[in-house]
């Protein structure tokens, strides 16, 4: 008899504990592929209400739905990668700009860390935005052709410029496969020219210090020579030799030295700070995005991750570039502007390394392969103006349906 009365006081309180948490939210949500990155895409609209505005509220439900913070670094318990490259947000709606289709808002999810970065822009889920936003009634239907290509006018919200993506379309629908390959990703599929218009504004500096080459000094380190550049994200361009590198390392021999890492982030926020992003170090810590810190070299043949053979004739140069506190498998879309637009003014870090003189285009060597960007810049007054930078990626959907969350706990 005692034991029915213990059993049923025990189902009770079992009953009372589990209606003390709700069932999970569900939001609509597709998950993509862009470039050499993925990440989770929404309509504004579909997101909770609450999470329709900027703050607390949006942001956690990003990082649960991504699965951070997480001390383990495997985003088991979310959508995420556990990479830069695969820890990543997109928002977008019908544009508020004029002569344009769409407003694209980025958040770059932190892993270990409660925090989504909001204060730049990816390049390379650039290429899926397009895409989406022609799948998911964000562009009028009189602009998209039955067969052809369909421009897609982007407003970057997070950065404030305009990115022009060219959608392949078959038949009234996006085209997804093809026969384009890129570098950092396993399967061909189709081509998706993005152009970035001005990616500096007229009233912007492209070089913030007003220097081609700077000078930085960093505790314990001999000065150090840097191209500080403002165009697709703010970047530091360093010589691989003057780190200690040779140019052609791949991710293993970077993020595999705690050292390494250590100290090229020592030398990243060093230079947010000589760069005037940042009013010290403290400050420069709370931001991981920006800016990218990478190392070029000159042309020489070497081995992708793939093991594929790259010879130096195949390139004009060589750039690494670290992304979230670890060298990128590839290379960011945004810092491939940077780069192009380096590469395209004499005197440059990046310029010297790829020969020097003025280039209208560039391909460079990085972790998985190879990448061509071209740029066009023009002096006036001594100032740099960028008109655009293009480049080629690929897009596809990867899943679309609902993620599921629980509620987030925020007032």
């Amino acid at each position: 008899m005692s034991s029915e009365v213990t059993l049923s006081a025990t189902d009770n309180a079992q009953t009372k504990s589990h209606s003390l948490h709700a069932p999970q939210i569900k939001i609509p949500a597709t998950y993509m592929r862009g470039g050499t990155s993925k990440g989770v895409f929404y309509k504004l609209d579909d997101l909770p209400v609450a999470a329709q505005v900027p703050g607390s509220y949006r942001d956690e439900v990003l990082l649960r739905v991504i699965g951070s913070p997480d001390p383990y670094a495997k985003h088991t318990d979310g959508m995420g990668g556990a990479t830069s490259s695969t820890s990543k947000s997109v928002i977008l709606s019908k544009s508020t700009q004029a002569g344009h289709d769409v407003d694209y808002l980025f958040g770059q999810v932190a892993i270990d860390k409660p925090f989504v970065d909001w204060s730049g822009n990816c390049g390379n889920l650039t290429a899926a935005v397009g895409s989406f936003a022609i799948n998911n009634g964000l562009v009028d239907a009189a602009r998209i052709p039955e067969n052809g290509v369909c421009e897609v006018r982007i407003w970057q919200q997070n950065i404030g410029k305009t990115i022009l993506a060219s959608v392949p379309i078959t038949n009234g629908q996006v085209q997804e496969t093809g026969d384009f390959m890129l570098d950092g990703v396993t399967f061909p599929a189709a081509e998706v020219p993005i152009a970035f218009v001005a990616p500096v504004e007229s009233d912007e500096a492209v070089f913030p210090t007003g220097q081609l080459v700077d000078t930085l000094v960093v505790p314990d380190e001999a000065p150090l020579e840097v191209t500080m550049i403002n165009s697709g994200i703010p970047t530091l361009f360093f010589r691989a030799e003057d780190l200690g590198y040779t140019g052609t390392e791949l991710q293993e021999a970077i993020n595999g030295d705690v050292n390494a890492l250590t100290r090229l982030e020592k030398i990243r926020l060093h230079g947010a700070v000589h760069m005037g992003l940042s009013p010290d170090i403290e400050t420069a810590q709370t931001s991981q995005h920006i800016p990218k810190i990478a190392f070029v070299s000159e042309a020489k043949s070497y081995t992708t991750s793939s093991g594929a053979a790259v010879s130096a004739e195949q390139i004009d140069l060589h750039v690494r570039a670290l992304s979230m506190g670890k060298l990128h498998h590839a290379m960011m879309g945004t810092a491939a502007v940077a780069i192009g637009t380096a590469a395209a003014i004499p005197g440059t870090i990046v310029n010297l390394a790829a020969g020097g003189g003025e280039l209208t285009d560039v391909t460079f060597g990085h972790p998985s392969g190879t990448l061509k960007v071209g740029a066009k810049a023009t002096q006036n007054d001594s100032k740099w103006e960028v008109e655009q930078v293009t480049m080629s990626r690929s897009a596809r959907v990867l899943m679309e349906g609902w993620v599921r969350i629980p509620e987030p706990q925020v007032k």
